[in-house]
């Protein structure tokens, strides 16, 4: 399991601030438009470090600093589970990290972002808000690690609601195990889906873009990540099998077929299994 995996092997104490350096001394200095977009906000006062895979781009050190422990955390933990060797890759991941609502606003306005949008990972490089009168964070950057992770190794191919779902699905797990690395007694949740609310499978996998109402958009995500979760505890490596198959192009009867045999005939089939699975605990929260 993912979470009891990383227990295992304890990890350091995040670091009480990061080394710092000049914008023009960091190992990779180019960013993407939306980077620079970015950077324009408060130009005077960002400041940069850098880690294993990661480049930060911050205002302050003591925000910054816990950032990057999580971030090379999820990032191994990812990796780890979709049993991919990160190794090789040596591009790093530019992090830039705002703090205020009114700064995350700006950027949103600067890049055209949805205005549900807490995060955002783009071209390889992630966005985040990180507020440090909050004491606690929330999933956002597992979150966005996941989909650099998945982008990174499994390409453009990957449907949205896998993309998403698995992001989801990631974060949740992720998140809680970072906790629970530290002492805490954290347990990873998720909210069963509103059986009137249900999206048909058909509906669900063959989504090219976001729903545009907010009810809509929470019950793409929160299916999804039932999907992937039910998916993953049904044979976790016959999902990586239909998630590899996935990734290359292959249609999802297809890549069914490859990850889970016969289970899943086809499509309906896994709709009645799953639509039991995703709604029998409606209304109460439910642990992994």
């Amino acid at each position: 399991m993912l979470a009891s995996a990383v227990v295992a092997a304890p990890e350091p104490a995040p670091p009480n601030t990061l080394p710092e350096v000049s914008l023009q001394k960091l190992s990779e200095r180019q960013v993407t438009p939306l980077g620079e977009a970015a950077l324009s906000i408060r130009a005077a006062d960002w400041k940069h470090a850098e880690t294993a895979n990661f480049i930060y781009h911050f205002f302050s050190n003591f925000v910054a600093a816990p950032v990057a422990a999580e971030a090379e955390f999820h990032y191994r933990l990812t990796a780890r589970d979709l049993v991919k060797d990160t190794a090789q890759w040596e591009r790093k991941c530019h992090v830039f990290i705002f703090e205020t609502d009114a700064e995350w606003a700006q950027f949103q306005k600067k890049g055209a972002l949805d205005p549900w949008t807490g995060g955002i990972h783009a071209g390889g490089d992630l966005f985040i808000q990180r507020n440090p009168q909050l004491r606690w964070k929330g999933s956002t950057l597992a979150h966005e690690v996941a989909h650099l992770v998945v982008h990174r190794f499994f390409g453009p191919g990957v449907p949205l609601w896998l993309d998403e779902g698995y992001a989801e699905y990631a974060g949740t797990r992720g998140h809680t195990a970072f906790f629970r690395a530290r002492g805490y007694a954290a347990r990873p949740r998720a909210e069963a889906v509103d059986p009137a609310h249900f999206i048909s499978l058909a509906k669900l996998t063959a989504a090219r873009a976001y729903p545009t109402a907010a009810e809509e958009v929470a019950a793409f995500y929160n299916e999804s990540e039932r999907l992937v979760r039910f998916l993953s505890a049904t044979d976790k490596a016959g999902f990586g099998t239909f998630f590899e198959a996935l990734s290359k192009g292959n249609r999802l009867e297809s890549a069914l077929s490859k990850g889970f045999g016969t289970r899943f005939k086809d499509l309906a089939a896994l709709e009645r299994e799953f639509r039991i699975y995703a709604t029998k605990e409606y209304g109460t929260a439910v642990g992994d």
